[in-house]
């Protein structure tokens, strides 16, 4: 324990520690909960006492005049306070209930409160999920539980696109699997759902790709409910791959929004995922209900799913802002990449008829072009789609070979791109599959 030779004097005189239940009053203010050990990294005072609160969060209480301290109950783990781990607990079957495998690859949804760093870790096993998430067996019977790599998402690469998808499609063509219940990190969770919603070939089950804003410590986790209506949408009749997570911020609906077309909006609210210029697939409540909203689905099918899982990693993504320069289009044709996508201004621009020539950005997208680098565009306006006919800047562009990626996000068409250019070998033919709607990347028409 970290905590100062002060506190620490206060705690033996009145027989306390770590892991015990106390109630501390400070004035009218009174938090009753467990003593937690202070991490060495904690940027609290060393005179304040951590207490995790019945809700699931943590306080600090400085000790001052005029501040009590009451034992209250028996001596806990601190390490048992955060999940219930139950290494013996293993996949639950239930005849009664529809069937789904889980694929959990790390993230907020797997993570655990790390008391020695006071950080949050993605140290949660399979069998420890499902123990925390009693919500999930009330929905769905689990046939198996895979865990390929257990990372944080902002480290995941293509190549674990790549590992997701193979156990996907192994698991959609069993026989004893209703659907697929992906568990991932939320920062990169719209990548992974695109790049299965391209991989995924000749879907005939349901893929839900899943994560938690908050952790398993806090009062406010949205995991549990998540993971449940991700269970329902598992088992339901629409062989799609959607992201499955919390609509408001209350718990009382999840959206599944189809995996091309999901963004996350908001760094921490639990209502974070958004369907960006399409409307949600269905509904789901985490009792088992789940309304279609969307008239044309591509519903269950006999077929056998194939993982197509090429991947052409020389891709990237460049923003274009006031004052930004050219350079960059250069640097990564140096750099012999195969593809860029153009996160352009409005309806897709960038510099071009600059008052300083140097300054435009045509000459080097050209140059790009020629050596054979794909160049697309979208818009970082997030809604709405690029049009290339309507401004003169942006016909120069068009004209020069830019493909317009109608209203796909700039996200969705970095995956595509990358997953074409290693199907296709002309760059003729993939910026013509760049406009084909494989997975209803491309909206022709956006409602209000």
């Amino acid at each position: 324990m970290a905590y100062s030779k002060k506190t620490r004097e206060l705690l033996e005189e009145k027989k306390i520690v770590e892991g015990e239940r106390v109630r501390v009053v400070k004035g009218k203010n009174v938090f009753e909960g467990i003593l937690l050990p202070r991490p060495e990294a904690s940027g609290a005072s060393s005179d304040a006492l951590i207490i995790k609160l019945d809700s699931g969060y943590n306080v600090g209480v400085k000790l001052e005049p005029g501040v009590t301290v009451e034992k209250l109950g028996a001596r806990r783990k601190p390490e048992a306070l955060a999940s219930v781990k139950l290494s013996s607990v293993k996949a639950t079957r239930d005849a009664r209930l529809p069937s789904v495998s889980i694929i959990a690859t790390g993230g907020t949804i797997s993570s655990k409160v790390d008391y020695e760093t006071g950080g949050v870790s993605m140290l949660m096993t399979p069998e420890e999920i499902l123990a925390n998430v009693p919500e999930l067996a009330r929905v769905a019977s689990v046939t198996r539980v895979h865990s390929p790599f257990r990372i944080a998402s902002e480290d995941a690469t293509y190549k674990e696109w790549q590992k997701i998808a193979v156990l996907a499609a192994k698991e959609v063509n069993s026989s004893d699997s209703q659907g697929v219940v992906i568990m991932h990190g939320t920062d990169t969770l719209h990548y992974t759902a695109a790049a299965l919603s391209f991989m995924l070939h000749n879907l005939s089950k349901p893929v839900a790709v899943v994560g938690a804003q908050r952790s398993a410590d806090r009062g406010s986790f949205d995991g549990a409910m998540n993971l449940a209506c991700a269970g329902v949408y598992a088992s339901s009749p629409i062989a799609e791959v959607a992201v499955v997570m919390h609509e408001s911020e209350s718990d009382d609906y999840c959206i599944a929004i189809p995996g091309t077309k999901a963004r996350k909006m908001h760094s921490s609210r639990r209502d974070a995922f958004k369907a960006v210029n399409a409307e949600p697939l269905a509904r789901i409540s985490p009792d088992g209900r789940l309304v279609e909203l969307v008239k044309e689905l591509r519903k269950r099918g006999e077929g056998k799913t194939i993982a197509e899982t090429g991947f052409e990693p020389k891709v990237a993504i460049v923003k274009a802002f006031p004052n930004s320069t050219p350079e960059v289009i250069d640097f990564y044709v140096e750099k012999n990449f195969k593809g860029l996508v153009i996160e352009g201004t409005g309806l897709g621009h960038v510099p071009t008829s600059t008052l300083d020539e140097k300054d435009s950005w045509l000459p080097s997208i050209k140059n790009a072009i020629d050596a054979g680098v794909v160049v697309a565009m979208t818009t970082q306006c997030v809604y709405g789609r690029v049009h290339p006919l309507v401004y003169a800047n942006a016909r120069l562009l068009y004209e020069a070979g830019v493909v317009y990626c109608s209203d796909m996000t700039s996200e969705t068409a970095f995956v595509k791109l990358g997953w074409l250019l290693a199907k296709f070998k002309k760059t003729d033919e993939v910026k013509r599959e760049m406009l084909v709607n494989y997975a209803r990347e491309i909206n022709p028409r956006i409602k209000p």
